[in-house]
Protein backbone atom coordinates (compact mmCIF):
# COMPACT_ATOMS: atom_id res chain seq x y z
CA UNK A 1 0.00 0.00 0.00
CA UNK A 2 1.39 3.41 -0.90
CA UNK A 3 1.98 6.17 1.63
CA UNK A 4 -0.97 8.10 0.17
CA UNK A 5 -3.35 5.17 0.67
CA UNK A 6 -2.02 4.57 4.17
CA UNK A 7 -2.64 8.22 5.08
CA UNK A 8 -6.12 8.10 3.59
CA UNK A 9 -6.91 4.97 5.61
CA UNK A 10 -5.67 6.62 8.81
CA UNK A 11 -7.91 9.61 8.13
CA UNK A 12 -10.86 7.32 7.52
CA UNK A 13 -10.17 5.42 10.75
CA UNK A 14 -10.23 8.71 12.65
CA UNK A 15 -13.42 9.66 10.78
CA UNK A 16 -15.17 6.45 11.83
CA UNK A 17 -14.00 6.61 15.44
CA UNK A 18 -15.15 10.21 15.80
CA UNK A 19 -18.38 9.55 13.89
CA UNK A 20 -19.15 6.65 16.22
CA UNK A 21 -19.04 8.97 19.22
CA UNK A 22 -21.12 11.63 17.47
CA UNK A 23 -23.69 9.06 16.31
CA UNK A 24 -24.15 7.86 19.87
CA UNK A 25 -24.69 11.44 21.04
CA UNK A 26 -27.24 12.20 18.32
CA UNK A 27 -29.17 8.95 18.71
CA UNK A 28 -29.30 9.38 22.49
CA UNK A 29 -31.48 12.44 21.86
CA UNK A 30 -34.24 10.09 20.74
CA UNK A 31 -33.26 6.57 21.82
CA UNK A 32 -32.61 5.76 25.48
CA UNK A 33 -30.04 3.01 26.09
CA UNK A 34 -29.70 0.12 23.60
CA UNK A 35 -25.98 0.91 23.15
CA UNK A 36 -25.08 -2.65 22.18
CA UNK A 37 -27.89 -2.83 19.61
CA UNK A 38 -26.85 0.49 18.05
CA UNK A 39 -23.22 -0.66 17.86
CA UNK A 40 -24.24 -3.86 16.10
CA UNK A 41 -26.36 -1.92 13.61
CA UNK A 42 -23.40 0.33 12.79
CA UNK A 43 -21.02 -2.62 12.47
CA UNK A 44 -23.39 -4.30 10.00
CA UNK A 45 -23.83 -1.09 8.01
CA UNK A 46 -20.09 -0.43 7.71
CA UNK A 47 -19.52 -4.09 6.77
CA UNK A 48 -22.11 -3.91 3.95
CA UNK A 49 -24.33 -6.35 5.83
CA UNK A 50 -27.99 -6.48 6.83
CA UNK A 51 -29.66 -6.93 10.23
CA UNK A 52 -32.60 -8.91 11.55
CA UNK A 53 -33.97 -7.40 14.77
CA UNK A 54 -36.13 -9.45 17.09
CA UNK A 55 -37.96 -8.08 20.10
CA UNK A 56 -41.37 -7.66 21.65
CA UNK A 57 -43.53 -4.72 20.50
CA UNK A 58 -42.87 -1.29 21.97
CA UNK A 59 -39.07 -1.42 22.25
CA UNK A 60 -38.54 1.37 19.67
CA UNK A 61 -37.10 -0.86 16.96
CA UNK A 62 -38.72 1.17 14.18
CA UNK A 63 -37.85 4.49 15.82
CA UNK A 64 -34.24 3.38 16.28
CA UNK A 65 -33.85 2.56 12.59
CA UNK A 66 -35.49 5.75 11.32
CA UNK A 67 -33.36 7.82 13.72
CA UNK A 68 -30.20 6.08 12.47
CA UNK A 69 -31.10 6.95 8.88
CA UNK A 70 -31.47 10.62 9.84
CA UNK A 71 -28.07 10.59 11.57
CA UNK A 72 -26.54 9.10 8.42
CA UNK A 73 -28.28 11.53 6.04
CA UNK A 74 -29.56 8.70 3.83
CA UNK A 75 -32.89 7.97 2.15
CA UNK A 76 -35.19 5.93 4.39
CA UNK A 77 -38.12 3.71 3.46
CA UNK A 78 -40.42 1.65 5.67
CA UNK A 79 -42.28 -1.39 4.32
CA UNK A 80 -45.02 -2.79 6.53
CA UNK A 81 -45.11 -6.47 5.59
CA UNK A 82 -48.57 -8.03 5.47
CA UNK A 83 -49.97 -11.37 4.19
CA UNK A 84 -51.35 -9.70 1.03
CA UNK A 85 -48.10 -7.92 0.07
CA UNK A 86 -46.88 -8.87 -3.41
CA UNK A 87 -43.30 -8.73 -4.80
CA UNK A 88 -44.18 -5.82 -7.11
CA UNK A 89 -45.28 -3.82 -4.05
CA UNK A 90 -41.68 -3.67 -2.83
CA UNK A 91 -39.62 -3.93 -6.03
CA UNK A 92 -41.69 -1.68 -8.28
CA UNK A 93 -43.51 -2.45 -11.50
CA UNK A 94 -43.78 -1.54 -15.19
CA UNK A 95 -46.69 0.79 -15.93
CA UNK A 96 -48.12 1.35 -19.42
CA UNK A 97 -48.15 5.08 -20.21
CA UNK A 98 -48.75 7.20 -23.27
CA UNK A 99 -45.85 9.22 -24.64
CA UNK A 100 -47.21 12.74 -25.16
CA UNK A 101 -44.63 13.53 -27.82
CA UNK A 102 -45.18 10.49 -30.05
CA UNK A 103 -48.65 9.44 -28.95
CA UNK A 104 -47.39 5.86 -28.54
CA UNK A 105 -47.85 3.74 -25.47
CA UNK A 106 -44.75 2.47 -23.71
CA UNK A 107 -43.83 0.81 -20.44
CA UNK A 108 -42.24 2.93 -17.71
CA UNK A 109 -40.72 1.45 -14.56
CA UNK A 110 -42.03 2.86 -11.28
CA UNK A 111 -39.54 2.24 -8.47
CA UNK A 112 -40.73 0.54 -5.30
CA UNK A 113 -39.71 1.27 -1.70
CA UNK A 114 -36.57 -0.89 -2.04
CA UNK A 115 -34.93 1.94 -4.00
CA UNK A 116 -33.69 3.72 -0.87
CA UNK A 117 -30.45 3.59 1.14
CA UNK A 118 -32.00 2.32 4.38
CA UNK A 119 -35.00 -0.03 4.14
CA UNK A 120 -36.99 -1.12 7.17
CA UNK A 121 -38.78 -4.41 6.54
CA UNK A 122 -41.24 -4.27 9.42
CA UNK A 123 -42.57 -7.66 10.61
CA UNK A 124 -40.90 -9.49 7.76
CA UNK A 125 -42.31 -12.83 8.88
CA UNK A 126 -45.87 -11.66 8.14
CA UNK A 127 -45.48 -11.78 4.35
CA UNK A 128 -45.59 -14.94 2.17
CA UNK A 129 -42.39 -16.62 0.87
CA UNK A 130 -42.89 -15.17 -2.63
CA UNK A 131 -42.42 -11.62 -1.35
CA UNK A 132 -39.67 -12.67 1.04
CA UNK A 133 -37.79 -14.11 -1.94
CA UNK A 134 -38.03 -10.78 -3.79
CA UNK A 135 -36.36 -9.13 -0.83
CA UNK A 136 -33.72 -11.87 -0.83
CA UNK A 137 -32.46 -10.91 -4.30
CA UNK A 138 -32.25 -7.26 -3.30
CA UNK A 139 -30.26 -8.09 -0.16
CA UNK A 140 -27.79 -10.40 -1.83
CA UNK A 141 -27.35 -8.94 -5.31
CA UNK A 142 -28.35 -5.32 -4.56
CA UNK A 143 -30.64 -5.39 -7.58
CA UNK A 144 -34.22 -6.31 -8.47
CA UNK A 145 -35.48 -8.05 -11.58
CA UNK A 146 -38.79 -6.91 -13.07
CA UNK A 147 -39.79 -8.80 -16.18
CA UNK A 148 -36.57 -9.20 -18.15
CA UNK A 149 -34.93 -6.03 -16.87
CA UNK A 150 -32.45 -5.78 -13.99
CA UNK A 151 -32.57 -2.57 -11.96
CA UNK A 152 -29.62 -1.67 -9.70
CA UNK A 153 -30.42 -0.45 -6.20
CA UNK A 154 -29.02 2.57 -4.38
CA UNK A 155 -25.58 2.37 -2.80
CA UNK A 156 -25.16 2.13 0.14
CA UNK A 157 -28.05 -0.27 0.63
CA UNK A 158 -28.94 -1.44 4.13
CA UNK A 159 -31.90 -3.69 5.04
CA UNK A 160 -33.11 -3.89 8.63
CA UNK A 161 -35.90 -6.38 9.21
CA UNK A 162 -37.93 -6.79 12.39
CA UNK A 163 -39.99 -9.67 13.67
CA UNK A 164 -42.11 -10.26 16.75
CA UNK A 165 -41.08 -13.44 18.63
CA UNK A 166 -44.35 -13.66 20.60
CA UNK A 167 -47.20 -13.67 18.09
CA UNK A 168 -46.78 -16.46 15.55
CA UNK A 169 -50.34 -16.76 14.22
CA UNK A 170 -50.54 -15.82 10.54
CA UNK A 171 -46.76 -15.63 10.11
CA UNK A 172 -44.36 -17.24 7.65
CA UNK A 173 -41.07 -18.29 9.20
CA UNK A 174 -38.02 -17.09 7.30
CA UNK A 175 -36.29 -20.00 5.55
CA UNK A 176 -32.72 -20.78 6.60
CA UNK A 177 -31.36 -19.56 3.24
CA UNK A 178 -32.83 -16.10 3.78
CA UNK A 179 -31.81 -15.88 7.43
CA UNK A 180 -28.25 -16.61 6.33
CA UNK A 181 -28.32 -13.43 4.20
CA UNK A 182 -28.63 -11.35 7.36
CA UNK A 183 -25.23 -10.58 8.81
CA UNK A 184 -26.60 -10.24 12.35
CA UNK A 185 -29.64 -11.35 14.25
CA UNK A 186 -29.95 -8.77 17.02
CA UNK A 187 -32.06 -9.23 20.14
CA UNK A 188 -33.66 -6.00 21.37
CA UNK A 189 -34.19 -6.43 25.10
CA UNK A 190 -36.24 -4.59 27.71
CA UNK A 191 -34.69 -1.38 29.08
CA UNK A 192 -33.27 -1.22 32.59
CA UNK A 193 -35.20 0.51 35.39
CA UNK A 194 -33.28 3.79 35.04
CA UNK A 195 -33.56 3.69 31.24
CA UNK A 196 -37.32 3.15 31.43
CA UNK A 197 -37.62 6.00 33.93
CA UNK A 198 -35.83 8.26 31.43
CA UNK A 199 -38.08 7.00 28.62
CA UNK A 200 -41.12 7.91 30.71
CA UNK A 201 -39.88 11.45 31.24
CA UNK A 202 -38.65 11.96 27.69
CA UNK A 203 -41.67 10.65 25.79
CA UNK A 204 -44.49 12.12 27.88
CA UNK A 205 -43.48 15.79 27.57
CA UNK A 206 -43.68 18.39 24.82
CA UNK A 207 -39.94 18.26 24.24
CA UNK A 208 -39.03 16.79 20.86
CA UNK A 209 -35.37 16.38 19.98
CA UNK A 210 -34.21 16.16 16.38
CA UNK A 211 -30.96 14.29 15.65
CA UNK A 212 -28.39 15.96 13.42
CA UNK A 213 -26.70 14.36 10.42
CA UNK A 214 -23.24 12.97 11.16
CA UNK A 215 -22.24 11.05 8.03
CA UNK A 216 -23.19 11.35 4.37
CA UNK A 217 -23.80 8.42 2.03
CA UNK A 218 -20.44 9.11 0.37
CA UNK A 219 -18.65 8.93 3.71
CA UNK A 220 -20.41 5.65 4.54
CA UNK A 221 -19.17 4.18 1.25
CA UNK A 222 -15.65 5.38 2.05
CA UNK A 223 -15.78 3.72 5.48
CA UNK A 224 -17.08 0.47 3.94
CA UNK A 225 -14.00 0.40 1.70
CA UNK A 226 -11.68 1.09 4.64
CA UNK A 227 -13.20 -1.76 6.68
CA UNK A 228 -11.99 -4.22 4.04
CA UNK A 229 -8.44 -2.88 4.41
CA UNK A 230 -8.12 -3.71 8.11
CA UNK A 231 -5.57 -6.54 8.52
CA UNK A 232 -6.40 -9.81 10.26
CA UNK A 233 -3.71 -12.15 11.59
CA UNK A 234 -3.70 -15.87 10.85
CA UNK A 235 -4.34 -16.52 14.54
CA UNK A 236 -7.61 -14.54 14.53
CA UNK A 237 -8.69 -16.24 11.30
CA UNK A 238 -7.95 -19.65 12.83
CA UNK A 239 -9.89 -18.69 15.95
CA UNK A 240 -12.94 -17.65 13.90
CA UNK A 241 -12.70 -20.86 11.88
CA UNK A 242 -12.48 -22.94 15.05
CA UNK A 243 -15.64 -21.32 16.44
CA UNK A 244 -17.63 -21.79 13.22
CA UNK A 245 -16.43 -25.27 12.23
CA UNK A 246 -17.15 -26.68 15.70
CA UNK A 247 -20.88 -26.05 15.07
CA UNK A 248 -20.98 -28.50 12.15
CA UNK A 249 -22.60 -31.70 13.30
CA UNK A 250 -20.64 -34.85 12.49
CA UNK A 251 -17.62 -32.97 11.14
CA UNK A 252 -14.05 -33.54 12.46
CA UNK A 253 -13.38 -31.61 15.65
CA UNK A 254 -17.05 -31.03 16.56
CA UNK A 255 -17.55 -31.64 20.31
CA UNK A 256 -19.80 -34.50 21.40
CA UNK A 257 -22.24 -32.06 22.99
CA UNK A 258 -22.57 -30.22 19.65
CA UNK A 259 -23.51 -33.50 17.93
CA UNK A 260 -26.04 -34.05 20.70
CA UNK A 261 -27.60 -30.56 20.75
CA UNK A 262 -27.51 -29.23 17.18
CA UNK A 263 -29.37 -30.32 14.10
CA UNK A 264 -27.49 -27.97 11.77
CA UNK A 265 -24.37 -25.83 11.94
CA UNK A 266 -23.10 -22.58 10.42
CA UNK A 267 -21.75 -22.25 6.88
CA UNK A 268 -18.82 -20.23 5.46
CA UNK A 269 -20.83 -16.99 5.44
CA UNK A 270 -20.71 -17.05 9.25
CA UNK A 271 -16.91 -16.99 9.20
CA UNK A 272 -16.89 -14.17 6.62
CA UNK A 273 -19.27 -12.08 8.72
CA UNK A 274 -17.29 -12.70 11.90
CA UNK A 275 -14.13 -11.34 10.28
CA UNK A 276 -15.79 -8.41 8.49
CA UNK A 277 -17.71 -7.50 11.63
CA UNK A 278 -14.51 -7.79 13.65
CA UNK A 279 -12.81 -5.31 11.30
CA UNK A 280 -15.64 -2.79 11.67
CA UNK A 281 -15.77 -3.26 15.45
CA UNK A 282 -12.03 -2.66 15.72
CA UNK A 283 -12.38 0.60 13.78
CA UNK A 284 -15.31 1.72 15.92
CA UNK A 285 -13.06 1.34 18.95
CA UNK A 286 -10.18 3.22 17.32
CA UNK A 287 -8.05 0.14 16.56
CA UNK A 288 -6.55 -0.82 13.22
CA UNK A 289 -6.34 -4.55 13.91
CA UNK A 290 -8.82 -7.31 14.79
CA UNK A 291 -8.54 -9.25 18.06
CA UNK A 292 -10.10 -12.50 19.29
CA UNK A 293 -12.20 -10.35 21.64
CA UNK A 294 -13.89 -8.84 18.58
CA UNK A 295 -14.76 -12.34 17.36
CA UNK A 296 -16.11 -13.32 20.78
CA UNK A 297 -18.28 -10.20 21.02
CA UNK A 298 -19.83 -10.76 17.58
CA UNK A 299 -20.26 -14.54 17.75
CA UNK A 300 -23.81 -14.39 19.23
CA UNK A 301 -25.39 -12.05 16.61
CA UNK A 302 -23.55 -13.81 13.76
CA UNK A 303 -24.26 -17.40 14.78
CA UNK A 304 -27.59 -17.43 16.64
CA UNK A 305 -29.67 -17.61 13.43
CA UNK A 306 -27.25 -19.95 11.64
CA UNK A 307 -27.26 -22.86 14.08
CA UNK A 308 -30.33 -24.96 14.85
CA UNK A 309 -30.79 -26.60 18.26
CA UNK A 310 -32.55 -29.95 17.92
CA UNK A 311 -35.45 -31.33 19.94
CA UNK A 312 -33.13 -32.75 22.59
CA UNK A 313 -31.57 -29.34 23.23
CA UNK A 314 -34.91 -27.52 23.23
CA UNK A 315 -36.39 -30.01 25.71
CA UNK A 316 -33.48 -29.22 28.04
CA UNK A 317 -33.90 -25.46 27.62
CA UNK A 318 -30.73 -25.12 25.52
CA UNK A 319 -30.89 -22.12 23.19
CA UNK A 320 -28.54 -21.17 20.37
CA UNK A 321 -27.05 -18.43 22.59
CA UNK A 322 -26.19 -20.98 25.29
CA UNK A 323 -24.48 -23.13 22.66
CA UNK A 324 -22.45 -20.13 21.47
CA UNK A 325 -21.53 -19.18 25.04
CA UNK A 326 -20.19 -22.66 25.74
CA UNK A 327 -18.28 -22.69 22.46
CA UNK A 328 -16.50 -19.46 23.41
CA UNK A 329 -15.72 -20.78 26.89
CA UNK A 330 -14.23 -24.04 25.57
CA UNK A 331 -12.27 -22.59 22.64
CA UNK A 332 -8.87 -21.22 23.75
CA UNK A 333 -8.10 -17.77 22.36
CA UNK A 334 -4.35 -17.98 22.92
CA UNK A 335 -2.46 -18.99 19.79
CA UNK A 336 -0.32 -21.67 21.47
CA UNK A 337 -3.32 -23.33 23.14
CA UNK A 338 -5.49 -23.11 20.01
CA UNK A 339 -2.98 -24.87 17.75
CA UNK A 340 -1.93 -27.47 20.35
CA UNK A 341 -5.46 -28.66 21.25
CA UNK A 342 -5.77 -32.25 19.87
CA UNK A 343 -9.49 -31.96 19.09
CA UNK A 344 -9.19 -28.58 17.40
CA UNK A 345 -6.23 -29.92 15.45
CA UNK A 346 -8.71 -32.14 13.58
CA UNK A 347 -10.47 -28.96 12.39
CA UNK A 348 -7.31 -27.44 10.92
CA UNK A 349 -6.32 -30.75 9.35
CA UNK A 350 -9.73 -31.37 7.75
Amino acid sequence: MSDTNTEASAESIDLLHNAHTQLKVQMSKVIVGQDEVIDQLLIALFSRGHCLLEGVPGLAKTLMISTLSKCLSMDFSRIQFTPDLMPADITGTDVLQENRDTGQREFRFIEGPLFHNVVLADEINRTPPKTQAALLEAMQERQVTVGQTIHQLSDPFFVLATQNPIEQEGTYSLPEAQQDRFMFKVYVKYPSFEEERQIARQTTSNTKAEPESVLSAEQVLEIQDVVRQVPVTDHVINYALAIVRQTRVGEPGAPDWINEWLGWGAGPRAMQNLLLGGKARALLNGRSHVSTQDIQALAPPVLRHRITPNFTAESEGITSDKVIERLIQETPDKESELTSDPRLGKIFAA
